[in-house]
């Protein structure tokens, strides 16, 4: 029992050594070399632990940004201190989401293997985020869950999910492709779908967003680093312009916080350590993920022969480039108008993350492009801020307030909005 409560904390316990195991694992059964296996195994050990360090950036500056704007609204903000967060969170449960994230892949190579639904999902990042957000959906709803029951409940739904979605928007996938090679495995496949049936009802399918010129200087929306931080500049120095003529106990406080930094000039540094540490993360899941994923990759082809690789986001974005810029361009137009409606109404402040707003307002421009050209693809990206804002209200204020809603302000996704319900349901059976 030593030897195994041993393991249980010094090896299952710790995400970083059982996420190593897993893709030394994985290197192994494709008989890769010792130098192959020793840099990938090393490698996304280190990209996990980069991602716990760019969540602390984050946390850092939605701490500035959210009691900001609840003052410029008038609304009681978040207690960042109140709640788990992503780092304490990794700590504790972070060996079940990466058990759960290993084993849900199995099961979904097994439904590609015995079942009709030949789809392997190898979108290694959502894998892992839409894992981390639905754990911390069932652990805010049964905070004593046993670890079994946690890694049993993920496992299933999730290898459930990776095999089902890019089965549902394969139909649409065929109308932006043009074949049936590739299918999309993204967190953003509500959005396509919903973009592709407004755009089917609503839209234009004769007036394609690709006869259409768009100026080069509208180059730099593809960079979604630079959206990030100019869109977030842009808020953080609205907010304090705003907050700096407020003569309130709240915006002296948060002033005070600058030192002898005009408070501006403070809030524009805090807007670019936002996108900073988005950079930072992204970095360690592309790091740790370029590693999971060929080990992935190598089993499942080898089990299951002809089935189709789920892949992410922009393996669309060649097939309409102008559709992706308006999808976007409606999605943040949509953004900021939420984040205005969602402070005044219902006294949420809602952070527009140009990292999800961009990948999915995009994705839904093609979609939407694909069935109902430019007016499609601006709606798909409209319908993209709507899901994200509400959701992330939702989410934040009902589904995941004490664990991690830190980050489903900056990396849950529009699939998590829709079933995060169902898992917060299957939460409250083990109270």
């Amino acid at each position: 029992m030593e030897v195994i409560q041993w393991l249980a904390s010094n090896f299952f316990g710790i995400p970083a050594i059982l996420l190593g195991f897993i893709v030394l694992l994985g290197l192994i059964l494709q008989k890769k070399n010792s130098s192959q296996i020793i840099s990938g195994t090393f490698k996304a050990m280190i990209g996990f632990l980069i991602i716990n360090a760019g969540a602390g950036v984050i946390t850092g500056a939605l701490g500035v940004f959210e009691p900001m704007w609840s003052e410029v609204f008038g609304i009681e903000g978040a207690e960042f201190s109140s709640f788990m967060g992503q780092e304490a969170f990794n700590a504790k449960y972070g060996s079940a989401v990466t058990l759960a994230m290993f084993i849900g892949f199995v099961i979904n190579v097994l439904f590609a293997r015995f079942t009709r639904f030949k789809y392997i999902y190898l979108t290694g990042h959502m894998m892992f985020w839409t894992t981390m957000i639905f754990a911390g959906v069932l652990i805010d709803s049964a905070t004593n869950i046993p670890f079994a029951a946690l890694v049993l409940i993920l496992s299933v739904f999730m290898g459930i999910y990776w095999t089902l979605q890019p089965a549902i928007v394969q139909p649409y996938m065929r109308k932006v492709t043009g074949n049936d090679q590739i299918a999309l495995g993204h967190t953003s496949a509500i959005v396509a779908l919903l973009a592709s049936w407004f755009g089917k009802w609503f839209g234009n399918k004769e007036n394609d967003s690709e006869k259409i010129k768009l100026p080069k200087g509208l180059e730099f929306l593809r960079d979604s680093n630079v959206i990030t931080a100019l869109t977030m500049s842009i808020l953080f120095v609205v907010g304090a312009v705003i907050l700096s003529m407020k003569d309130t106990p709240a915006a002296d406080a948060l002033i005070a916080q600058a030192g002898e930094q005009n408070f501006i000039m403070y809030a524009i540094i805090q807007s670019f350590t936002f996108a900073a540490g988005i950079a930072v993360v992204l970095f360690g899941v592309k790091m740790f993920i370029g590693e999971i994923v060929p080990a992935f990759n190598g089993i499942a082809t080898k089990l299951v022969p002809g089935a189709r690789p789920a892949l992410d986001a922009p393996v669309v974005f060649p097939y309409a480039p102008n559709a992706v810029i308006l999808g976007f361009l409606g999605a943040f137009a949509g953004g900021l108008i939420w984040l205005i409606v969602l402070g005044q109404t219902v006294g949420y402040v809602f952070v527009p993350t140009m990292i999800v707003l961009f990948f999915h307002g995009a994705t839904a421009g093609v979609f939407g492009n694909a069935t109902g050209g430019v007016r499609g693809a601006l709606m798909g990206g409209f319908i993209t801020a709507t899901i994200v804002a509400w959701g992330q209200y939702l989410m934040v204020k009902t589904l995941i307030s004490s664990t991690i809603p830190d980050t489903a302000m900056w990396a849950a996704d529009s699939d998590m909005f829709v079933l995060g319900p169902i898992f917060k349901l299957i939460g409250m059976l083990f109270n």
